[in-house]
């Protein structure tokens, strides 16, 4: 049993595709599809356990894998450990800029470090990844970036340190676009929406209610899986969006171009796509689900 990908399972075959938090979440399900489809895939994060893990999964399902543990926010770091890449494995195919990471706070209490931090994260580190891919890599032979934001139009309450960070990064990919195009380099974004990945599972109790209340203010009234998440980011990789660059696309349910003016009723004919054979629900859902009471003797 493998991964069920929509696409040719040699679709990335001969290609280096780094994924950066490639240890969980929609990191690992990505790196689990490239590798399916024909990639030697490099996963990159900070926890060397997580990515030994994920390494040793691909391993096990026929892939092709390896891993570097890198601090992405700090520049020495990323220089060396793309230099180290393209020495061991030739030069970079496709880059997904997917590590990323923030805490629920409204801005007035959010400090100068908190802010900082996630701002790092989610777009300082970003920026340095695709830029050293570029300079060292994709300059001399091309190939395409995609950088994971989040949904952020009209404002981003209660995560306004991520927000600005992810308006920030979809400048830079449009940015980078237009300076890098020469190079044969495409760069695009994606924007999820509400997906029922392990991030989930990361905030605090006192936000439990809000989670499991998401589904309702999608038009298409559930949540996204990581598979659907992956299929987009692949097809962005891939030769057949050799003419797409410098776009976002949003991977929501349509859940963006909400208004509360319309209302949104229950839903049907939309069943989601779960190509991932190593998927697991996050426990947030796994414990919302209805018991089944046992059958009496």
């Amino acid at each position: 049993m493998g991964y069920h990908s929509i696409y040719k399972d040699t679709l990335f075959e001969g290609k280096n595709i780094i994924v950066t938090g490639g240890g969980s979440g929609i990191g690992r399900c990505t790196a689990h599809e490239v590798a399916a489809l024909g990639a030697n895939v490099i996963i990159v994060g900070r926890k060397v356990e997580k990515l030994q893990q994920v390494a040793k999964e691909i391993e096990e399902d026929g892939g092709k894998v390896d891993y570097f543990s890198c601090d992405i926010r700090e520049e020495d770091n990323v220089n060396t450990m793309v230099k180290e890449i393209i020495s061991k494995h030739g030069h970079i195919n496709g880059l997904l800029n997917n590590a990323g990471g923030q805490f629920p706070s409204p801005l007035a209490t959010i400090n100068q470090k908190g802010w900082e931090t996630v701002v790092r994260t989610n777009l300082t580190g970003g920026f340095l990844v695709a830029r050293e891919v570029y300079t060292q890599s994709m300059s001399k032979h091309g190939g395409s970036i995609v950088n994971i934001v989040a949904d952020m139009w009209g404002g981003m309450p209660g995560m306004g340190h991520s927000g600005a960070a992810r308006a920030g990064m979809v400048n830079f990919t449009q940015t980078a676009a237009i300076e890098w195009g020469a190079s044969g380099v495409r760069v695009n974004a994606i924007a999820p929406g509400w997906v029922a990945s392990s991030g989930m599972d990361s905030y605090p109790p006192h936000m439990k209610p809000f989670i499991l209340s998401l589904r309702d203010a999608v038009p298409l009234k559930r949540l996204g899986t990581e598979s659907e998440i992956s299929s987009v980011i692949c097809f962005l990789l891939s030769e057949g969006a050799n003419f797409i660059s410098g776009d976002c696309i949003r991977i929501d349910g349509a859940a963006s171009q909400g208004t509360r003016v319309w209302p949104l009723p229950n839903a049907k004919n939309s069943e989601s796509y779960n190509g991932f054979h190593r998927a697991t629900t996050p426990k947030i859902f796994q414990d919302a689900e209805p018991k089944k009471d046992k059958p009496k003797n």
